[in-house]
């Protein structure tokens, strides 16, 4: 069931036309029928309020002004993340030297001509 505070896909004529996030649903006078206003997450932002069948709002086919709509929850993807990084043997030296208290030489890389093409112009 589509909850206030959701997000939902509207579909015109079979094709996605823009999210919007449910902001309420009240019940109309009519049993069955409710208020839905959504936020319509588009330039410019705009609040609508439609007035549908409680089947309409779960996302079952319905028709405005002789256009076939549609309204779909949208399920927020799983992100798959990894509990523990996998040790790559690299890593290792690098865990091992930070704390063995050896200190190595860093390396200075120079960049013959960066300094003349990002100074001020003067004039």
């Amino acid at each position: 069931m589509t909850a206030v505070n959701e997000l939902v896909l509207i579909y015109l004529e079979d094709m996605p036309i823009s999210f919007a996030r449910v902001e309420s649903i009240l019940p109309d006078a009519k049993k069955d029928w409710y208020h839905i206003k959504l936020l319509m997450l588009q330039i410019p932002l705009q609040f609508v309020t439609w007035t549908l069948k409680d089947d309409y709002i779960n996302g079952q086919e319905f028709h405005m002004n002789g256009k076939k709509m549609k309204i779909e929850k949208v399920e927020s993807p799983i992100e798959d993340l990894p509990l523990s990084k996998p040790d790559n043997p690299s890593d290792q030296k690098t865990k091992k030297n930070i704390g063995s208290g050896k200190k190595e030489q860093a390396k200075i890389i120079s960049f013959p001509g960066l300094k003349k093409n990002h100074e001020p112009e003067s004039g």
